[in-house]
């Protein structure tokens, strides 16, 4: 063993030994940060430690593989030499710049997400306008670079005081002896890269316990290997005539029927009277969690224009979110689906001109717009709204559009914004385009439809000064100053006159934090939505099991829309007691609440089920005689969803 550090390759061993034990250091700070949602079983800690050590073993194998190789080929005569030290100090630089920079970044992501890094840290490479300028305005980045210098500084005064650099550089040993130390690292590198997987840290039912398992940067490589996930391959199914069958008995409201005998056919006719046709505003709300209400237990009043509203109103109070991000909650406004595995549909190739909410809208003759204060090149936004019809408005910082979208494109100019951050202008200028663009349709004698997506309620938290009696960069802060921009355009709005004829959605997107006990929390999904103007619509609450993907269905049924649907989401109100149902997902598990059981598939061909407890439905007690039915309803949802999508029966006829 004291060989190791006291010849040619004690560097690579030293740095080796060095971040097992940084990562080890980071998994004991994510234990203590996460107890109160940590399951308190020590044989369980003890096995996520375990396992946690073979998976940074591994990345620290993977990390100095190649500075194992070079260790071994380089000539003899020319060990100690000015090249052999550059290359040294260079190469074992860049890799502390990645190893310090990964683990810490470790501690803020766990802290907003709950788990290690996933797709959504593969996102933050793509996306790299948003995310640096995001950084530099929610963290100090000269003193993060700062502190990185520092610590590879120290990292590297270590090594010498220890005499692990002279040792590197004065053991001029045969490549035969080499060997001895090069072959078991790049063995250990290739064999346990090959052999670990993820899913191995996924042993319990505690979502804290398996995350401290795993390794972050192993699980970054990981996520950005998996995009999108086969279902038919990694997901329990049923046979495709079953599938289909089941999924069609769940859909069929009783205003509807089907069009075609063929089985995997769900197109429905749906039969109403007395259609109305009102301007419609959909408005997105960033990570607007039910919990900021007062309806919902909230004592600190951030909210008192969305509560008048609610007031005014048809409030959906048991409405749950189908994801925890952005594109999750547009791929349920528009496209009505369960949230299939792997990325959003949003994000994913080939999602253009699929049956979606703007199909049934433009069939009404509406011209639909997407109203973003971003650059919505981010998460492929414009793409795939353009790609169903969308007219966009946007802050186009320069990416194109793709030549396939026909669609038009306005830009969101300088001078009409007052406040812009990372992630794009304020909700009072989005409000501001949102107007606008109603008076240009309003003028133009053209019913619209838009898609308003915020973003003042993401971090950094910043917004226009004096709106509000709370500081900038402050999450409730950020809260209630997206609950005044939303005030304040409903005033200015009750100016226009086409008021009176258009009718507000008022929803999240998601909640604002998805981390908890379970891999997923059902209570991290409760969002509020309202229907605001309906005309002659007495102010209703609906306190029924509803999901975000069933929002829009009902918003048709309110209007008496006919109208031919592919949609998975169901109208409220034409949906029979006891067969209300909520999906949610992230992007390996999947899941369905109905009544007080929610059934979870994932990637392992796993399925549990869970009885849901708790004013909240927070707490989850695993089912061990499962629910057959449930469970055949559960995979048959998301299977023929995402086969439908794989093989492209989920667009357009």
């Amino acid at each position: 063993m004291k060989k190791l550090f006291n010849g040619r390759f004690s560097t690579l061993f030293g740095a080796l030994s060095l971040y097992v034990f940084l990562a080890f250091v980071i998994r004991i700070i994510l234990l203590i940060w996460s107890l109160k949602d940590l399951e308190l079983n020590f044989l369980h800690i003890l096995r996520a430690f375990f396992t946690g050590f073979f998976f940074d073993l591994t990345m620290g194998s993977l990390f100095l593989a190649f500075y194992a190789f070079y260790l071994l080929i380089f000539p003899k005569r020319w060990i100690g030499s000015l090249f052999d030290k550059i290359f040294t100090y260079f190469y074992l630089g860049l890799i502390f710049i990645i190893i310090y920079f990964s683990l810490l970044a470790e501690i803020p992501f766990w802290d907003e997400f709950g788990v290690r890094f996933n797709f959504i840290a593969v996102d933050y490479l793509i996306y790299t306008y948003e995310v640096v300028e995001n950084i530099n305005q929610s963290y100090p980045l000269p003193v993060i670079g700062v502190v990185l210098v520092g610590l590879i500084v120290l990292t590297f005064v270590l090594f010498k005081k220890l005499k692990i650099f002279k040792k590197t550089f004065s053991d001029k040993n045969s490549i035969s002896n080499r060997l001895f130390y090069a072959v078991p690292v790049l063995a250990i590198a290739i064999i346990l890269g090959l052999v670990m997987k993820n899913k191995q840290a996924d042993f319990s039912n505690n979502l804290v316990v398996n995350e401290l398992g795993k390794n972050g940067a192993f699980s970054f490589v990981t996520a950005f290997k998996s995009n999108e996930l086969d279902y038919e391959t990694f997901y329990p199914k049923l046979p495709e005539k079953e599938a289909y069958s089941i999924v069609k008995k769940n859909l069929l409201q009783e205003n509807q029927k089907y069009t075609t005998a063929k089985y995997d056919d769900i197109s429905r006719l749906t039969t109403e009277n007395q259609e109305q046709k009102p301007n419609i505003i959909l408005i997105a709300i960033e990570s607007f969690s039910a919990d900021f209400l007062t309806e919902f237990g909230n004592k600190d009043h951030l909210t008192p224009n969305y509560e008048k509203l609610s007031n005014e109103s048809i409030f959906f109070t048991n409405l749950y979110a189908t994801g925890t991000r952005t594109v999750r909650g547009m791929e349920a406004l528009t496209l009505s689906v369960p949230p299939t595995p792997g990325n959003s549909i949003v994000r994913r190739p080939n999602n253009q001109n699929l049956f979606s909410v703007s199909t049934i809208v433009k069939s009404k003759d509406y011209q639909p717009y997407f109203i973003y204060g971003g650059d919505g090149y981010f998460d492929n936004m414009n793409t795939f709204f353009g790609g169903q019809g969308f007219d966009i408005v946007d802050r186009n910082r320069g990416n194109p559009l793709s030549d396939e979208i026909k669609t038009q494109r306005f830009a969101i100019p300088d001078n009409e914004v007052k406040f812009e951050n990372a992630w794009g202008i304020c909700d009072e200028d989005l409000y501001n385009q949102s107007i606008k663009y109603a008076d240009k349709s309003a003028k133009a004698n053209k019913p619209f439809f838009q898609f308003v997506m915020t973003t003042s309620n993401h971090k950094p938290y910043t917004f226009p000064a004096g709106k509000i009696d709370l500081p900038q960069g402050d999450r409730n802060a950020a809260v209630k100053y997206t609950d005044y921009a939303l005030g304040k355009f409903i005033s200015d709005a009750k100016t226009k006159p086409w008021f009176k004829n258009t009718v507000f959605v008022i929803v999240a997107d998601h909640c604002a934090s998805s981390a908890g006990k379970w891999e997923i929390n059902i209570d991290r999904h409760h969002i509020p939505a309202i229907i605001y103007n309906l005309p002659e619509q007495q102010p209703t609450r609906i306190d029924r099991l509803t999901s975000q993907i069933d929002l829009m269905p009902t918003l048709f049924g309110y209007l008496g829309w006919n109208y031919n649907t592919s949609l998975y989401g169901k109208d409220i109100n034409q949906t029979k007691v006891g067969d209300e149902r909520a999906f949610i997902g992230n992007y390996r598990t999947l899941g369905m609440l109905k009544g007080n059981i929610f059934t979870q598939i994932d990637d392992r061909k796993r399925l549990k089920q869970f009885g849901v407890s708790g004013n909240e439905r927070q707490t989850l007690s695993e089912i061990k005689t499962k629910n057959q039915e449930l469970a055949s309803q559960t995979i048959s949802y998301y299977q023929t969803a995402s086969v439908r999508f794989k093989n492209g029966k989920m667009k357009a006829k």
